[in-house]
């Protein structure tokens, strides 16, 4: 939804699948958390993607807000997203298997016996866009770089390594802190490697429109600040013969058009400015497609399922905020949260109600917790609620007519023991003082939805605001810590990791910059996190995980709003594209532009 999208999910715990093993290294294409890479070593390509795919064309797609930066690894400034185009990682992720990454720019991954490190080699033949080529110090440099002065994410995410060295020009040797931390060196191969020789004498804390250095498939043309920017395919591009890249990265070229406005943007897309939309709003989805291109044939719409886990969308509560420290406050304002009404009528029917922080995944609690669960959580057993281990999470449910009188009495009768009480209809404490606050919103889409829950809180005698305010203002606000309510999206993967500490443990709640957006501190909850990253097996992460799901759940931090398990998409038809999807992804960076496609439809516009 928002800035995450810079980064990966993470990945699980059970000890690596490797090839090509010896006593005292295994050397390796692929690393693998759940059992065996699916590809040997010699695979010619993903099995998705289409080898013979034919490169050319230039496709136009949207983004919203503005931007006044390209680098995105830092807090300061908005970035164009598109400028990952230009860069490599060690190792590219399959979105067609669960936790698998194979090599890339690491041509193989090295893993010591004791487990304590792992070793990337370089591809002979990487190069940057320069002609330079792609060293072991390009990796450590963009390591202590990203850790020392890049977001907070990375001093969480890679906290578990010690140290990275060059030995040699070509392997980049990492060290860590132990052996149980066993997603850490998938995770590593994640690393978008920067290039060394280009930021020396910059300044890498600042945001800048510097037009940057990279080694991958798309290399920055031009751009109009806050409006445009325009990637071309770099012709020459090093790895383009790759296993990991045949029939990726088909369009000449990428132009991503800003909008300020979501209705502004949907219009680009209907008048054939845009090619290309995810959509993500399920009334446009439903009633929005009605106009004469899409009658005509030449706009195509596509639902495309997919197995990944939804993680968490909700209304988020800062727990700086003294006034959302009582669970039994946040309970009140969940009780009054009517999804049934919102899907019926805004909706279109079209959504699921999240009940879990790893929704749509095997990793979900449920029920009591019981057998492994109930293992891992007895320890803390004097730390918890007891509704912990006695009652079963569930989320108020209404019969969506709008008419939530059982919701507003439970609220009620929760905000009188948390020493709330009506006068003149509205909540007040014992200092007369009334209940009151904001909800920060980062555009206008979720209006229609904070607007009726505004109206709801009312019912309650809680006096709610809506703010909204653009992309960059959001985002600075949002790194500060700086509201009191917001949406925001909690990703999750199959195998979650290293990255729950940035979501929810005590280090990062005080850290500006976080993406522990709602503020949790709770001893229990950053003891569950590490049990989570150094599970021994998939049996112990399951339930770990559940365990860490069920006391979050607990807590009543969030109000879980909804999810889809399809990906929504609508395009000008002029594009080819492979057979099948992968499992996990949408895979449009496998598609090309059909010509004979594209002509018919410039033919059919001419009479729009």
């Amino acid at each position: 939804m928002k800035r995450r999208d810079l980064f990966a999910a993470g990945f699980g715990l059970v000890p690596f699948a490797a090839s090509g093993q010896s006593q005292e290294v295994i050397r390796t294409h692929a690393l693998s958390l759940l059992g065996e890479p699916a590809l040997p070593a010699d695979f010619p390509h993903f099995p998705w993607a289409n080898p013979d795919a034919p490169k050319g064309g230039e496709v136009a797609l949207t983004r919203l807000g503005s931007f006044d930066s390209f680098n995105p690894f830092i807090l300061r400034g908005t970035a164009d997203p598109g400028i990952v185009n230009i860069y490599d990682s060690l190792l590219i992720d399959s979105p067609d298997e669960a936790s698998t990454e194979y090599a890339h720019l690491a041509s193989a991954i090295e893993l010591p016996a004791d487990r304590m490190g792992v070793t990337f080699e370089i591809r002979d033949g990487a190069r940057w866009h320069d002609g330079r080529p792609v060293t072991a110090d390009d990796v450590v440099w963009t390591f202590d770089t990203l850790r020392t002065q890049g977001r907070p994410f990375y001093r969480a995410y890679w906290a578990d390594v010690t140290e990275v060295v060059a030995d040699g020009p070509r392997r980049a040797v990492f060290r860590f802190r132990s052996n149980e931390n066993r997603e850490l060196a998938l995770i590593l191969g994640q690393i978008q490697v920067m290039p060394k020789h280009w930021w020396e004498g910059r300044d890498f804390s600042r945001p800048s429109l510097d037009v940057p250095l990279g080694s991958g498939p798309y290399r920055l043309e031009r751009f109009e600040p806050g409006r445009s920017v325009v990637y071309r395919r770099v012709d020459d591009y090093w790895a383009r013969d790759l296993p990991s890249k045949r029939g990726f990265n088909n369009f000449d070229v990428l132009r991503y058009e800003y909008f300020r406005d979501t209705t502004v943007d949907f219009e680009a897309f209907k008048a054939g400015q845009i090619d290309f939309r995810t959509e993500n709003t399920a009334r446009n989805w439903a009633t929005g497609y009605d106009f004469p291109a899409v009658r005509r044939g030449l706009v195509k719409r596509d639902e495309i399922r997919h197995e990944r886990p939804t993680g968490m969308q909700a209304f988020v509560m800062n727990l700086r905020r003294p006034l959302f420290q009582d669970a039994r406050v946040r309970e009140a304002l969940g009780q009054v949260f009517d999804f049934e009404w919102l899907n019926a009528n805004i909706f279109n029917g079209l959504y699921t109600r999240t009940a879990s922080f790893f929704s749509n995944s095997e990793l979900a609690s449920s029920g009591l917790p019981a057998g492994k669960e109930l293992a891992v959580l007895e320890p803390f057993r004097s730390q918890l609620p007891d509704t912990v281990f006695t009652v079963e999470s569930r989320l108020p449910r209404t019969d969506g007519s709008g008419n939530n009188r059982d919701g507003l009495r439970r609220a009620l009768d929760l905000m009188r023991q948390a020493g709330w009480t009506i006068r003149d209809r509205r909540l007040v404490n014992a200092q007369g003082q009334r209940f009151e606050f904001e909800i920060l919103l980062n555009g206008p889409t979720f209006e229609r939805i904070a607007l009726p829950y505004v109206q709801w809180l009312q019912r309650l005698g809680v006096e709610a605001r809506v703010r909204t305010v653009d992309p960059a203002q959001y985002q600075v606000r949002t790194d500060a810590f700086d509201y009191d309510m917001t949406v925001d999206v909690i990703p999750q993967s199959l195998s979650p990791g290293n990255e729950q500490r940035d979501f929810f443990t005590c280090a990062k709640a005080q850290e500006n910059g976080s993406q522990n957006i709602a503020g949790i501190c709770s001893p229990v909850i950053d003891a569950l996190v590490e049990l989570v990253i150094h599970a021994p097996d998939r049996e112990e992460l399951l339930a770990r995980t559940r365990a860490l799901d069920r006391v979050l759940l607990n807590g009543a931090f969030v109000i879980p709003q909804w999810h889809l398990r399809a990906f929504w998409i609508a395009y000008w038809n002029r594009f080819g594209r492979p057979a099948r999807n992968p499992k996990y992804g949408l895979g449009f960076d496998t598609w090309w532009i059909d010509a004979a496609l594209d002509r018919a439809l410039a033919e059919a516009r001419r009479t729009l």
